[in-house]
């Protein structure tokens, strides 16, 4: 039975040597404007890339989203 407690045990602890590597994105350089981003299938619809003005209307359109003061119809 102690040999079971300590397989349990040993199990345990060896199981956070599985984890995989976190590797930083190498696509987009240190230091580049986000609105630069990737061409990829999880960018907004409608979003173009390398476009400032269309990021900041996305960004802004994403935050409205989110505001439960305007979804709840608060702001009038």
């Amino acid at each position: 039975m102690r040999w079971a407690v300590a397989l349990g045990a040993a199990a345990l602890c060896l199981a956070g040597c599985g984890d995989k590597a976190q590797v930083l994105d190498q696509s987009k350089k240190a230091g580049e404007a986000s609105w630069k981003g990737a061409n990829n299938a999880y960018v907004e619809p409608g979003w173009k890339v390398g476009d400032q003005k269309s990021w900041e209307q996305q960004v802004n359109n994403r935050a409205q989203a989110q505001n439960e003061y305007t979804r709840t119809g608060g702001a009038k």
